[in-house]
């Protein structure tokens, strides 16, 4: 599978300048991120890409809304792959209010208030990984898939950081 980080977001940038947290809930991608997105559906063209698991964050929702729609794929939201949820930007959304935003997605079967508290630790990041690993390597088109994430998120399913709209390929199956 493919693992992205999202877009640049307005967090982002400022967190970036000023590495404190700028209080920003949910935020949304900045131009730039537009663009990282526009590059990685581009990019995504021609590896086999039959499918999209997005996290519920509008920063990651908007990623895959514009791969979704330059390679005419479905998507699918996924808590899961959430980011770990230690900043203000790790406040959702609620569930009827994606469900508004998108409403070609399915988001029934989120909570309506989706995002734990802000006090997430790496161990339980670590888990919800190693979850999410495991049912991957149980699907047959593990091959095919490109998850839209976030930072935290994909540093505990494979140990690398990634910069916003970067990838990484990524086998479940491997030891």
């Amino acid at each position: 599978m493919i693992l992205i980080r999202h877009g640049q977001s307005e967090f982002n940038v400022v967190y970036g300048q000023t590495r404190r947290d700028p209080g920003i809930p949910d935020p949304v991608l900045t131009e730039e991120g537009r663009r990282q997105a526009a590059a990685l559906a581009e990019a995504l063209r021609a590896q086999g890409v039959r499918r999209l698991i997005a996290s519920p964050y509008t920063r990651a929702l908007q990623t895959a809304s514009i791969i979704a729609a330059t390679l005419e794929l479905p998507v699918a939201i996924d808590a899961t792959v959430r980011e770990r949820a230690a900043f203000v930007c790790d406040i959702g959304t609620h569930r009827s209010e994606l469900a508004r935003r998108w409403p070609s997605w399915r988001f029934d079967h989120l909570e309506e208030q989706w995002w734990p508290p802000l006090d997430e630790t790496e161990a339980g990041v670590a888990v919800r990984a190693l979850g999410f690993r495991q049912a991957m390597a149980g699907t047959q088109d593990w091959q095919e898939v490109a998850v839209i994430s976030h930072w935290g998120f994909i540093r505990a399913l494979t140990g690398t950081e990634l910069r916003n709209g970067e990838a990484i390929r990524f086998d479940p199956t491997a030891a």
